[in-house]
């Protein structure tokens, strides 16, 4: 097992991240920029590390909340960060040193980047958020809105460097909401030009719409989720983009038994066995981030094979059927998510059974799950908390 990881790890292949950065960037028209999506630590890949595979490609990255921004500077990133999400309590000042870009959209934010901005000595960058119709955050477009640009345009320690809005509905078959949602940022944009107010980068397009190439007329698209090798729903066209799965979950099994007819397995006792079946036990389990809702319905592979899982998800553990699978030992690699010769279980399938988004499936694969990375097949760095230290507690 890679870096002694036996219980359960995550692999990451950035290869794939570069792959799917390059198909995006094929995809898109040449004058566009790429912004790489790296929050909630790149959708549980890790945040540093995906966003340095991505880095070539992208002119900026995009956070959910400051603190994200911060940790990738502490690591080194040098592109510009927007984060897309309000950025709440006193942290201007340090985003404004830090080169890091808030979504403006209200007369507080703005007032607070501007006194950080001239306490800096610098005009800060602000993008500004149009709200097109998902009703999260963001001014709406109309005349109190064109106020409201106004009033942060003409701010001395503000720069409006961009403005973005986020399409969703764009994964749909039918596209009249996502082309809604454009022409309502396009006639705002060229609203706010009449005022003499121009964005250098205005950007809608997120994964979904880089497949559609919704807002391709615009200056920058936000590469998402397809970026991660999912693609957004099971409506889009597939055929439109070519991408891999980046994150692959793999463990071991740690128990053999064999039971017989009426033996029951796991919590409840919900499989009762009408023959002999030999069980393995795998030693992951909700706790880590595996969905429980898998109980009794989900596999895993073994020799390239599928096993099925018996019972109940357990927070630690669980119970597959390896009867048919005679090379399974203790110690043997098991497949969780992704590929085993020419059997694969992707994300999308285990959400499906499960009643849970891909999206999520990734991002909650917890801190107890160890990440390595891969370049060319090998590992090239590894990350865990299994050291993780607490501070300033009373002892």
């Amino acid at each position: 097992m890679e870096q002694g990881y036996r219980r359960v790890f995550a692999q990451v292949d950035l290869d794939a991240v570069v792959f799917n950065m390059q198909s995006m960037r094929d995809r898109l028209p040449a004058h566009m920029k790429m912004a790489a999506v790296v929050k909630t630590d790149a959708y549980g890949h890790g945040a540093v590390p995906v966003a340095l595979a991505a880095d070539p490609f992208v002119s900026f990255l995009c956070t959910a909340s400051p603190e994200e921004a911060l940790n990738l500077r502490m690591n080194g990133l040098t592109k510009p960060v927007l984060v897309l999400g309000p950025s709440v309590g006193d942290c201007y000042e340090e985003m404004a040193l830090a080169g890091i870009r808030p979504a403006v959209f209200t007369r507080e934010q703005a007032d607070a980047a501007d006194r950080a901005g001239t306490k800096t000595g610098m005009r800060m960058p602000v993008h500004l958020a149009l709200d097109t119709g998902m009703n999260r955050i963001g001014m709406r477009p109309s005349e109190e809105s064109l106020e409201l640009a106004a009033y942060i345009a003409s701010l001395s320690g503000v720069r409006i460097e961009g403005m973005f809005t986020h399409m969703y509905r764009a994964d749909e078959k039918d596209l009249t909401s996502a082309k809604e949602q454009v022409r309502r940022f396009a006639g705002f944009r060229e609203a706010l030009g009449k005022r003499g107010i121009v964005p250098e980068i205005c950007h809608v397009s997120n994964s979904a719409g880089i497949m559609e190439l919704l807002g391709a007329e615009f200056d920058m698209a936000r590469c998402g989720i397809t970026m991660y090798g999912i693609y957004p729903s099971d409506e889009v066209d597939r055929s439109l983009l070519a991408i891999r799965p980046v994150m692959s979950l793999k463990s071991t099994v740690s128990y053999l038994k064999e039971i017989g007819p009426g033996d029951e397995v796991s919590y409840g006792g919900t499989f009762r066995a009408d023959r002999k079946v030999k069980v393995a036990t795998i030693p992951v389990g909700y706790g880590d981030g595996y969905p429980r809702l898998l109980s009794g319905k989900g596999s895993v592979l073994i020799g390239g094979k599928r096993a099925p899982i018996l019972g109940r998800v357990c927070m630690d553990q669980f119970m597959v059927d390896v009867t048919d699978i005679p090379e399974a030992r203790i110690g043997c690699k098991v497949t969780l998510m992704g590929k085993d010769g020419g059997e694969e279980i992707t994300a999308e399938e285990i959400g499906l059974l499960s009643g849970r988004f891909p999206y999520e499936l990734l991002c909650d694969i917890g801190k107890r799950v160890p990440r390595v990375y891969l370049r060319e097949g090998k590992i090239v760095g590894t990350k865990d908390y299994f050291k993780d230290i607490y501070t300033d507690f009373a002892r």
